[in-house]
């Protein structure tokens, strides 16, 4: 397997793309649970610069229960992580976590049904994600 995140690049600043994604992901019925700034940590723990990245936890705790039933083990997967990272070309990469993917690591019957929803919302959302950048002025709404 060599897929396992669902993809966007935008024609927009990090900072935005971040505000975006932020407010997008409870549009989607997501909460964020964890942060984590890349940038930030990679030069406080080994002195090197990289572009700014930020991990965001999403979580939609219904979906995760339902999976969590399916099979527990899939702890170690949650939450769903969505990364946002500044490309030196002055765009910003949006790479989702494909819920799908857990069907691979487990044959719970179940999984299959939530791996679907979650990716159905999480896709909705980098759609969403993706007319807005289009839009110069819905960034701004």
């Amino acid at each position: 397997m060599t897929t396992f995140t669902m993809t966007t690049t935008l024609d927009a600043t990090y900072d935005e793309t971040v505000q975006r994604v932020r407010d997008l992901l409870p549009e989607a019925g997501f909460g964020i649970l964890t942060e984590i700034d890349l940038q930030a940590t990679l030069r406080a723990k080994l002195g090197v610069e990289v572009e700014p990245q930020v991990i965001l936890g999403a979580c939609r705790p219904q979906l995760a229960h339902r999976a969590l039933e399916a099979d527990p083990r899939l702890a170690a997967m949650l939450p769903c992580n969505v990364v946002v990272a500044a490309q030196p070309d002055g765009t910003t990469r949006v790479d989702v976590f494909d819920p799908a993917v857990m069907t691979s690591f487990s044959d719970a019957p179940e999984l299959a049904a939530v791996a679907a929803e979650a990716r159905d919302l999480l896709a909705g959302m980098l759609a969403a994600l993706d007319a807005t950048s289009e839009d110069p002025h819905a960034a701004r709404r």
